[in-house]
């Protein structure tokens, strides 16, 4: 992410950069250390869509300032 944003990692941290998922389970976070975008927790596909044929979960990036 911090890359793709062309912003090193302390600029991305100064801009409160955060990742937000649909309903009340984050499954998505930044890492720290490296600006990636991570899985948060394990992410069971045959709890979350078992009946659906593609599996698909939206998050947003949020980063806060003047890009």
């Amino acid at each position: 992410v911090a890359k793709d944003l062309a912003l090193d990692l302390p600029a991305l941290r100064a801009r409160g950069a955060r990742i937000v998922s649909q309903g009340r389970t984050q499954y998505f976070a930044l890492h720290a250390n490296s600006g990636h975008l991570v899985t948060a927790d394990r992410i069971d596909r045959e709890q979350m869509c078992e009946n659906e044929p593609q599996c698909v979960l939206r998050c947003e990036l949020i980063v806060e300032g003047e890009m």
